[in-house]
């Protein structure tokens, strides 16, 4: 059994913005003079996510993305180096790296403080992944400009700022930090295909330097969310090497579909890991069938300790915002569903 703090109903951290912050954004984006006006805004949705997920029992509590654009929006637009271009690639504004980034200031941990004042509730912050960051935003036409060198440089500075930032967070009272990197998933295909501008090995040399090294305090928990969805097939080895060289406590995984590859990324997985399975599919408003979840869990447990795992939904439900991928309704029926199969595993004893 690991040695872990299982914080059993957790979700990736992105909840659906109301549409009064929305609002506030886009006077903000058009030069509206009150500067505090936004901040007031994500203040209070902050407030109101809290108050959501101590009504649905969640066992974690995030601060729902509120105060930020995208998923990468904390690293982005909190580091210099970064310039916003007007392309989309994947439904996400593209960003390149001009220069090497240095952070301007706390990313996260002045927003974290606040979730300790609001709930007793364990605090929960999400970031992206150096390496994720290095591989969408590295732009070899900026390299002969005075830019990093390649991703591997990139990526590298990027693993020191996101290091210290994890070790900030702690120290504000945050308990569980998830690093979130969906391009790793692919390079454990069976025919794994490109996953942007870092190799394999590049990608979890820089990830795993982002982590703080020794033991962590009490209830401190990292983990690594490695994509959103399995790949249709899965080459042992390859997730093997994932899972070594990363050395997180917990991997938030993809298990919603039922497919062979689901269980194959589970089989994988080291005795001495926690394993969140993200059982409850994020972007589709039909409710699972109870029976047909607790099968696929039934059949996790055969490969992996249950009291070693947790449950969430498979991916954030607004990962960009104003593009959420389900109603508020839809949403929070989904919340529901996860907090109702967790008592079904565990009963009350979370």
């Amino acid at each position: 059994m690991a040695d872990t703090f299982n914080y059993r109903i957790d979700h990736h951290g992105s909840l659906v913005r109301p549409a009064v912050l929305l609002a506030a954004r886009d006077r903000a984006a058009d030069g509206a003079p009150d500067a505090g006006a936004l901040r007031e805004a994500e203040d209070a949705a902050v407030k109101e996510a809290v108050v959501l997920q101590r009504k649905l029992r969640s066992t974690v509590v995030t601060d729902g993305d509120m105060p930020r654009t995208d998923f990468r929006s904390a690293v982005l637009e909190g580091v210099s180096g970064f310039r916003r271009t007007g392309e989309e690639t994947g439904g996400l504004t593209r960003w390149v790296a001009d220069s090497l980034p240095k952070a301007d200031g706390p990313l996260l941990a002045d927003r974290a403080s606040l979730l300790g004042e609001l709930t007793l509730i364990a605090p929960k912050a999400s970031l992206p992944s150096p390496a994720y960051l290095a591989a969408t935003c590295f732009d070899p036409e900026a390299a002969g400009r005075g830019g990093p060198a390649s991703a591997r440089e990139l990526g590298e500075a990027l693993a020191e700022i996101i290091h210290t930032e994890i070790q900030l967070l702690v120290s504000r009272g945050v308990r569980l930090i998830q690093l979130n990197n969906p391009l790793l998933l692919a390079h454990t295909a069976g025919e794994p295909g490109p996953a942007g501008a870092l190799s394999f090995e590049d990608a979890l040399a820089v990830d795993a330097l982002a982590l703080p090294s020794g033991k962590r305090p009490d209830g401190v928990r990292v983990g690594l969310a490695p994509g959103w969805a399995a790949p249709a097939t899965v080459d042992r080895a390859r997730a093997e090497r994932l899972y070594a060289a990363v050395p997180v406590d917990r991997w938030i995984l993809p298990y919603d579909q039922g497919t062979d590859a689901e269980l194959d990324l589970l089989r994988a997985l080291p005795e001495e890991r926690d394993a969140c399975l993200g059982a409850v599919d994020a972007s589709s408003p039909a409710i699972e069938e109870i029976d047909t979840v607790m099968a696929r869990i039934d059949a996790a447990a055969e490969v992996k300790d249950l009291e070693d795992m947790a449950l969430s939904p498979s991916r954030g439900f607004e990962d960009v915002a104003g593009r959420p991928l389900l109603s508020a309704e839809d949403q929070n029926r989904k919340l529901i569903q996860v907090e109702t199969l967790a008592r079904y595993c565990w009963g009350n004893e979370f």
